[in-house]
């Protein structure tokens, strides 16, 4: 059996990666790393934690002793690297963590492949927070490197690192920048949960009659690239089968505002709403039910803006579409749809 160690696979991303290898190949291995936490939470798991070619381990990124002693004992083929201190906003409240996560913990996993088993194919997983501050539109993978945040920083330092070994070693080790992906596993401190968690329990209160808070945003205005995760995964797993290690951009080739995002969410919970925008004071917009109540379904929190804001990301999926292959099959309104009604079933097993 080939043997993968898949990290992150509480969060979205490897909890995806984990679902397609053992639902796709029955010749595959996988073993799933997290930290030694006190109250694990094994929500995105439920589908693979029993499988028989699943084994959940153990260690951490920002302790090198525990990568290397998995490399060494696992001997792993694939090493694919989800984890993260991926929340861009919190970034800025802890910048060291996030390069000793993002940066130094791709370091201490290159080193430990590097020691004990060289012939280990590694990914990485990158952002489209490392192009930042846009030069040109769409964004592919010779787009220079701007940053706007301590988390887009700390990937594109993982980015040069990732070439410097492979280069140096001459090491598997490849650096796939991921566009904004989403999907119903998505953690909740993230803007499209956030919206499809908040438009559940509003259509709850709309339902049962109670009393509304509306979602608190941000830049309702920022356009980011959304793709459904669960396409994502497939392109990592192209990646890394390769003849030859290769970056690529994985995006969906179109763009939206968070705007968009939240007035269809709210569309396909049936609920009807109207924005109230005034020209030059973004902080004052607000989105309202189109109802004899009028109640006020979204208001703008300063509080919730960016030091340093990413308008506009759109990206070229064209390299990975023609050289790996690679399709996304999930449309943007199709993932809203999907996460919307997945969370209005989760407010309804909550009752």
């Amino acid at each position: 059996m080939k043997k993968v160690l898949v990290t992150g696979v509480l969060g979205q991303d490897g909890a995806n990666m984990c679902e397609y290898l053992l639902g796709e190949f029955n010749d595959i291995k996988v073993f799933g790393m997290i930290r030694r936490v006190a109250n694990p939470n094994f929500k995105n798991c439920k589908k693979f934690l029993n499988h028989p070619n699943f084994q959940l381990v153990y260690g951490d990124l920002t302790d090198e002793i525990s990568l290397q002693k998995l490399v060494k004992e696992i001997q792993p083929d694939y090493f694919i690297n989800f984890a993260a201190n991926s929340f861009v906003g919190i970034s800025w409240d802890m910048p060291l963590h996030v390069f000793d996560v993002n940066t130094n913990g791709v370091t201490r996993c290159l080193e430990a492949i590097r020691h004990f088993q060289p012939n280990c194919r590694f990914y990485s997983a990158g952002s489209s927070e490392e192009f930042g501050d846009v030069a040109y539109t769409p964004q592919d993978i010779k787009h220079p490197l701007r940053p706007r945040s301590p988390y887009g920083a700390s990937k594109c330092s993982a980015r040069h690192i990732i070439k410097v070994y492979r280069e140096s070693y001459d090491m598997y080790a490849v650096h796939g920048i991921l566009f904004n992906h989403e999907g119903t596993k998505r953690g909740e401190e993230f803007v499209t949960r956030k919206i499809t968690k908040g438009v559940a329990r509003i259509k709850k209160c709309i339902d049962r009659e109670e009393k509304i808070e509306p979602i608190e945003l941000g830049n309702i205005y920022s356009q980011r690239d959304w793709s459904d995760s669960e396409d994502f995964v497939k392109g990592v797993w192209l990646m890394l089968n390769q003849e030859k290690p290769e970056d690529y951009v994985l995006a969906s080739g179109e763009t939206h505002t968070i705007k968009e995002f939240a007035s269809k969410a709210f569309k396909y919970a049936g609920i009807s709403g109207s924005w109230t925008e005034i020209e030059g004071e973004p902080t004052k917009t607000k989105f309202y039910n189109n109802s004899p109540k009028g109640q006020n379904l979204i208001k703008i929190n300063p509080k919730f803006y960016r030091p340093a804001e990413v308008e506009l990301l759109l990206g070229d999926p064209s390299e990975a579409e023609e050289k790996l292959g690679w399709e996304r099959k999930i449309s943007f309104d199709m993932l809203i749809k999907k996460m919307v009604e997945f969370d209005l079933n989760e407010e309804k097993e909550a009752q």
